[in-house]
């Protein structure tokens, strides 16, 4: 009799151990194509902010060489080389209009949250930042082109030297995206100081040189509204800096206060 009592209670224990139940299967069953579809969308948004990133420094090394390409034109007097530097905008307002569309396509089929919204709609504001510098590399072709018939005005004072500055920090600013690199982002923003004390030396020395003669009335002018031009580059480069460090940190800093 107790060895048949403890046959039964090993194959109870068996069944207890074997059975599972088939809530629990069906349950591991459903999640297993909810895992894979979550993969699948996190391989899918990693992928278009990849693409969106790519397209945003392209963009900015676009407006880079156009900012190089308007003083070349200023300083070699080309009206030709002016003339495609303004036309040249185009391109970047084309660019501009691709990256905005990229990333609404983003936030609209993938649903971002966090960190990744966060870092799409720092790429937005980024994206309209390098669009209005190339409004205002073309600003500065066009002043470029009107000069170009005309002999220099004392070597056009220090607007060669700020078109070099607004290039290197556009292409510094630019290094720091790349890097999230907040220390970068901040010493590109300090640079902003140079870029103010160039434009507010190349004012006072023009408003001298037309002072003293009415005929520098009219380079002078066109001199002054491309040196502004400038200066404003270098004020959406501080902007962008302070994207990156908005990316990196989820803070809102003024970098240029």
């Amino acid at each position: 009799m107790n060895e048949q009592g403890n046959g039964t209670d090993v194959a109870d224990e068996v069944a207890a151990v074997s059975v599972v139940p088939i809530e629990a299967v069906d349950a591991d069953r459903a999640a297993a194509p909810s895992r894979s579809a979550h993969f699948q969308s996190r391989e899918t948004l990693d992928r278009e902010m990849g693409e969106i990133k790519d397209e945003v420094l392209r963009m900015g090394s676009l407006v880079a060489s156009q900012i190089g390409a308007a003083i070349e034109a200023l300083v070699e007097h080309d009206a030709e080389k002016a003339t495609a530097a303004i036309v040249g905008d185009g391109r970047i307002n084309e660019a501009q209009r691709h990256v905005a569309t990229l990333i609404v396509t983003a936030i609209a089929t993938q649903a971002p949250v966090a960190r990744d919204l966060r870092f799409l709609l720092a790429l937005d504001h980024v994206n309209y930042e390098l669009e209005r510098m190339g409004d205002h590399d073309a600003s500065v072709a066009k002043q470029a082109r009107k000069l170009a018939p005309h002999p220099p005005l004392k070597k056009y004072v220090d607007l060669p030297r700020m078109g070099e500055l607004a290039a290197e920090q556009v292409r510094g600013v630019l290094r720091a995206l790349v890097d999230l690199d907040v220390d970068a982002a901040r010493a590109v923003a300090k640079r902003d100081d140079e870029m103010d004390a160039l434009y507010h030396a190349t004012f006072a020395e023009v408003l001298d040189l037309m002072r003293a003669d009415p005929a520098n009335v009219e380079p002078g002018t066109r001199i002054l509204f491309a040196a502004h031009y400038l200066e404003r580059i270098g004020d959406r480069v501080t902007n962008i800096a302070e994207d990156v460090v908005f990316q990196a940190t989820g803070d809102i800093e003024d970098l240029n206060p």
